[in-house]
């Protein structure tokens, strides 16, 4: 099965029809379902084994978690679902996303398995009665063997970043677990590359599984300046600030991965004096248009937009694309820095990467046939400045010493069309370079 525009639902309404998950959904601030999503949550819902091919970031816990979340009877305290993940940290994070998406749905327990000192607390919290499981499979063998968690009644089994378990050698954990469970259990496998090792794996444990992919667009990724910055999420905003104001770009392009992201944003960089506007789904269609008119006159000089309320702005003189978030999918990346460099105009994207990201990060680069250096987030206008005046203060001791052969080189520049001023900028530029 391969993603096509006319498979793509236009909202969560049409793949989550539970209220409570819808309003989940709501309060995290997604506007629509991504790809991997809209072509997997149905499927799952009915109940089929998939094999998803999706790589991190993409949205695919939500894509298999709406559906699990569905299927547990909060009444029932066993254990009716397992997520297994190839580390800690995934499992960790799967169990956040989860425990999110769950938020109004009374009764239902989840729990992250792992190795370490949380074991005492897990074995609490199993005793008290836990539905959904999200564990590294060693840790969950060493549970099913001292009995403290038993696989008798689960019925959906999430098989997450497949390739990168079968790579670290869980493949007989993996097998021992789900021979463990009910026959009649579904199963889902999420992977971002699909080898020998997921076939055999699928062969022997999977029922007439469907599999899913997205078939990106077209990709075209114009001649673009690309940096990308190593921040945390505290250093964001401040980065982009600096970044604001060592380019100084008269239109700007600042994308959020949620509607919330961008009321917050714009609210911040208003409070610091910059004349900015957020663009997303919760606004009616005139307040858009009216947003979008100030836009282009350039009476708004940062529009802080999500990633479907920017579709369709053709706006030239876009100086710059900002990427507060980080993409979910890598096909954004490219459809974000795009609307910069129009019209042959020159252009130039920023992405803020935290830790969290550097998976994200990776992918789009695969994505995009792209390499992209890392910044650190102090370096800049300061720093620049600061290395310009040492190497100012290392030329002052020779302006007063015999400079004649030099002044006639200089000349023969002067005279193919290059100013003084340009010549002296260019060797201080070359001063500063490694």
């Amino acid at each position: 099965m391969e993603r096509t525009e006319n498979q793509q639902p236009v909202s969560f309404a049409d793949l989550a029809p539970s209220h409570e998950i819808q309003r989940a959904i709501a309060d995290l601030g997604f506007e629509e379902p991504t790809p991997i999503q809209s072509l997997a949550i149905p499927v799952i819902r009915a109940g089929k084994d998939v094999i998803g091919q999706a790589h991190t970031g993409t949205g695919k816990t939500a894509a298999y978690g709406i559906p699990l979340l569905e299927k547990i009877d909060p009444r029932n305290r066993t254990v009716q679902a397992l997520v297994l993940c190839p580390t800690r940290e995934l499992a960790l994070q799967v169990s956040e996303e989860l425990t999110k998406l769950a938020k109004y749905q009374r009764g239902i327990v989840l729990l992250p398995v792992y190795g370490g000192p949380a074991r005492d607390r897990q074995l609490s919290v199993l005793a008290r009665g836990v539905q959904v499981i999200i564990a590294t499979p060693g840790r969950l063998l060493d549970h099913i063997r001292r009995r403290s968690i038993s696989l008798g009644n689960v019925k959906y089994v999430v098989l997450d970043e497949g390739d990168v378990m079968l790579d670290m050698g869980f493949i007989e954990d993996i097998q021992a677990i789900l021979a463990g469970t009910p026959k009649g259990r579904q199963t889902v496998l999420f992977s971002a590359t699909v080898p020998d090792g997921i076939r055999d794996l699928s062969r022997g444990y999977m029922r007439d599984p469907q599999t899913i992919r997205v078939v990106h667009e077209k990709l075209t990724v114009p001649g673009i300046e690309q940096r990308y910055y190593q921040v945390t999420e505290q250093e964001k905003l401040d980065t982009l600030t600096r970044l604001l104001e060592e380019f100084n770009p008269e239109l700007s392009l600042v994308f959020c991965n949620t509607k919330r992201r961008t009321d917050a944003l714009a609210r911040r960089l208003r409070a610091r004096g910059y004349p900015a506007e957020k663009l997303n789904g919760d606004m009616s269609q005139n307040q858009r248009e009216r947003v979008m008119a100030k836009f282009r006159k350039g009476e708004i000089a940062l529009l802080v937009a999500t990633d479907v309320a920017a579709r369709g702005i053709d706006v030239e003189g876009i100086d710059a694309v900002f990427n507060y978030d980080v993409p979910n999918d890598p096909e954004y990346y490219v459809h974000r820095i795009g609307r910069t460099a129009r019209a042959g105009r020159a252009g130039r994207s920023f992405t803020l990467v935290t830790g969290m990201d550097t998976g994200k990060i990776r992918d789009i680069q695969r994505y995009a046939k792209i390499t992209l250096a890392a910044e650190p987030a102090g370096a800049g206008r300061g720093e620049r400045a600061g290395a310009h005046d040492r190497v100012l203060e290392r030329v002052k001791p020779h302006l007063g010493r015999e400079l004649d052969p030099f002044r006639r080189r200089v000349e023969r520049w002067m005279e193919e069309g290059y100013s003084s001023l340009d010549i002296a900028a260019a060797l201080l530029k070359l001063a500063e370079s490694p």
